[in-house]
């Protein structure tokens, strides 16, 4: 198994785990590596150093003398990564939550506003157009990109 440190051309970065490089490179060549938060198929792999395990830890180096403070940085907020896992947890949410119309978003939102229907949690692909025009009838809708990849079950 090859675990693999990988960026999309939006600078998010995830990991992919891939049985050989080989299934890597045929996966990425058929665009089917995409980034889990913005779905982003332009996936490059990054340089990353491999993990081995010998069986048992090694002791860790005895330092002579403590790091002077100035070279020791502290995070105080949250990191790249964590906001991500965020937004991915979030997206996840949203998906177990709504039913998926499709690209019958507008007409069903249309159908719940005026009691139409049943009133229900949706989601589904609408255009910019469709959109604005809901928003203009009083509809609540709010433009959100989930990626594929979330919606499906991992293999």
């Amino acid at each position: 198994m090859k675990v693999l440190n990988l960026q999309c051309s939006q600078q998010h970065l995830f990991e992919g785990w891939f049985g050989s490089e080989h299934d890597f490179l045929a996966q990425q060549e058929n665009g089917l590596v995409e980034c889990p938060l913005c779905g982003d198929t332009g996936v490059i792999k990054l340089l990353s150093a491999p993990r081995l395990n010998l069986g048992h830890a090694l002791p860790a180096p005895v330092s002579a003398a403590p790091q002077p403070l100035a070279t020791q940085a502290v995070v105080s907020g949250p990191t790249d990564q964590a906001l991500q896992a965020a937004w991915l947890s979030v997206a996840r949410r949203i998906i177990d939550q709504t039913e998926d119309v499709g690209k019958g978003f507008a007409e069903e939102a249309r159908k719940i506003h005026y009691g139409e229907t049943q009133e229900r949690a949706i989601r589904g692909q609408a255009t910019a157009q469709e959109t604005e025009s809901l928003l203009e009838e009083g509809i609540a809708v709010m433009p959100l990109v989930l990626p594929e990849s979330l919606k499906q079950t991992l293999q």
